[in-house]
């Protein structure tokens, strides 16, 4: 069987459709139907533009240390990266004719990672040019536009300091922005959106920030293993009491409560482990407060933080039923 991905088997190609369904979280026997219908027609690729400005590149990391190839290879196969500044072989002038030209042809998916600078242009210019104009360029042409991880989408650390640093939709106003919020973006959340774009043409249900609702529409606190300890007031004071391992990290700083994403079941690294299952509370790096609102991070005294024990207090977050 001829498909975009070479000559391989159909059963294999059907397990490539449907776990890809699956394992995104878009299982429905109809939606992997037109995974597969989509992916065996395909003929071009659609381009992907990638633009990087205030980062550390560590959504670019994310995507390209997922650890699980069969699905991203499905993806990143049948889509064309064709501009990323970290990982493209061109530079220099050979690089921004590459821009230039997909940017004028027009109906490319556009990937922003990294915040754009508001109090100056020029804390962060690419080619000699200002990167708030290239993302207002890009943007306008685009068929779709994806903010890649928590400075893309409402500022991030950046939005902390003194560039007045924001999300792409402050800059892009024309047009709806898809925001995959968490730092960084989770891959299974880019190689996701990208897939849903791709078989139906249209954007995932969104939030009312602009996050795909089925990634983000549950709060990390309802799924988290140390929920217990919370609504018995068993909170980890100490690091070093083996006592204490498994306790609530509310005293710690967790944001869980308050921050909407799936990465309690979604996890990260191949499904592993997360911030909370390692030891480390919830930063809240998914919510539009990140970073600014939840600092300090190790501690119980950010404005979020109180407003948690708050409504504990209050009776505004019911005990959960099933305790485990």
């Amino acid at each position: 069987m001829k498909t975009p991905l070479g000559n391989i088997s159909r059963r294999d190609f059907m397990k490539y459709c449907a776990t890809t369904a699956a394992v995104l979280g878009l299982s429905e026997l109809e939606f992997a139907t037109k995974v597969t219908e989509a992916l065996a027609v395909a003929r071009a690729k659609p381009p992907v533009l990638w633009l990087e400005g205030q980062d550390c590149a560590g959504c670019t990391i994310s995507l390209a240390g997922a650890l699980n190839p069969s699905i991203a290879s499905l993806i990143l196969d049948t889509i064309s990266l064709r501009y990323h500044e970290t990982i493209m072989a061109a530079s220099g002038y050979l690089a921004e004719s590459t821009y230039h030209e997909i940017v004028k042809a027009g109906g490319y998916v556009l990937c922003v990672e990294g915040s754009i600078p508001t109090a100056d242009d020029r804390f962060c210019m690419v080619g000699g040019r200002p990167f708030r104009e290239m993302v207002e360029e890009a943007g306008a042409k685009a068929g779709a536009i994806i903010a890649v991880g928590a400075c893309a989408t409402y500022g991030g650390i950046p939005a902390a300091g003194p560039t007045s640093a924001v999300g792409v939709s402050k800059i892009i106003k024309h047009k709806p922005v898809i925001n995959l919020s968490t730092c960084p973006v989770h891959c299974d959340h880019l190689v996701g959106t990208l897939l849903y774009f791709l078989t139906t043409g249209t954007a995932p249900p969104l939030d009312k920030i602009g996050r795909p609702k089925m990634y983000f529409r549950e709060l990390v606190h309802d799924n988290c293993r140390r929920r217990y300890y919370f609504d018995n007031d068993m909170f980890l004071s100490d690091w070093n009491d083996p006592a204490q391992k498994n306790w609530c990290l509310y005293q710690k700083g967790c944001k869980g409560p308050d921050t909407y994403a799936d990465c309690p079941v979604r996890r990260w690294n191949d499904g592993l482990n997360f911030c909370i299952d390692c030891g480390a509370g919830c930063m809240g790096c998914a919510e539009p407060g990140f970073y600014p609102e939840m600092s300090p991070l190790y501690t119980a005294e950010s404005e979020r933080s109180r407003n948690i024990m708050a409504r504990k207090t209050a009776g505004l977050i019911p005990p959960k039923e099933d305790k485990v």
